[in-house]
């Protein structure tokens, strides 16, 4: 009931403050002050300020405010007080939950390369990067990355393109999005999206921002692109419905947390 307690006081604690600065790094400075602890799961994650835990094992994931952050995996659930690592948004400031999921992807990482994709030997952390090496044949084996783009389509009459997904767990509308096929640009990638998705064909495609996103290994890399041509053909694969919205009439759209709803905002914000 103690640990009960102190979780729960720790969460508050977290969700009270600033957010603060993190700085990732490879190796804990000397200097660093007392340490927040990522337990992770199998699904679960636990934050916590704790100073009794056994650092050896863990993954070092950088400094937050000059404390040391480090991520431990257990083979069960990480205690009272865990939650997935979407629940924990909203429980903690936004740079703690980048930092959980900087935690979630490392230990994921280093559960799923315990051994060589190549030969099968036991690997071992390379040194002087964040890699596993094998120690028979030599490859190297990085935390894994999917780049994936994500994109606002405007209509110069001031509508937008959302479609909702046939993998969204509620019936909720937002940019459309695809992942990034190898020898392709992120431009070429929005295009090939946008046109396999809802056959219309854009231009002017423009960055706008990227967003880290650990479900489970992304980065989310948002543009902006104006329609030319065409009328929407789904293809029902993968969207169940799009459509044009003015900023009037939107539908259910995702949350904050999401570089979707930034994008979505930022548009509203101009158009209005």
């Amino acid at each position: 009931m103690r640990r009960v307690a102190r979780d729960v006081v720790h969460m508050c604690r977290l969700r009270s403050v600033k957010p603060g600065r993190f700085v990732p790094l490879l190796r804990a400075p000397a200097d660093v002050g007392d340490p927040i602890v990522f337990v992770v799961g199998t699904g679960t994650v636990l934050v916590h300020e704790e100073s009794d835990h056994d650092l050896a094992a863990a993954i070092f994931l950088g400094t937050l405010d000059g404390r040391a952050c480090w991520a431990i995996a257990v083979d069960d659930e990480p205690g009272p007080g865990a939650v997935p690592l979407m629940g924990l948004w909203g429980q903690v400031d936004d740079i703690t939950f980048t930092v959980a999921g900087r935690a979630v992807q490392l230990v994921e990482w280093d559960r799923t390369h315990r051994f060589c994709g190549r030969c099968g030997m036991r690997t071992e952390p390379a040194m002087g990067e964040r890699a596993r090496r094998c120690p028979a044949c030599g490859l190297l084996a990085f935390p894994r990355l999917a780049p994936a783009i994500i994109t606002l389509i405007e209509r110069d009459d001031g509508l937008a393109l959302l479609g909702r997904g046939r993998a969204f767990p509620i019936p909720m509308y937002s940019c459309l999005a695809g992942f990034v096929e190898p020898g392709e640009t992120l431009e070429e990638a929005v295009h090939r999206e946008v046109r396999e998705e809802v056959g219309v064909e854009v231009d002017n495609v423009r960055y706008w921002a990227s967003q880290p996103w650990p479900f489970p290994h992304s980065l989310m890399l948002g543009f902006n692109a104006e329609w030319v041509s065409g009328d929407i053909v789904i293809d029902p694969t993968e969207i169940v419905d799009a459509q044009w919205f003015s900023t009037g009439n939107l539908p259910a759209i995702p949350p904050g947390i999401s570089i979707a709803r930034r994008l979505i905002d930022d548009w509203v914000e101009r158009v209005s």
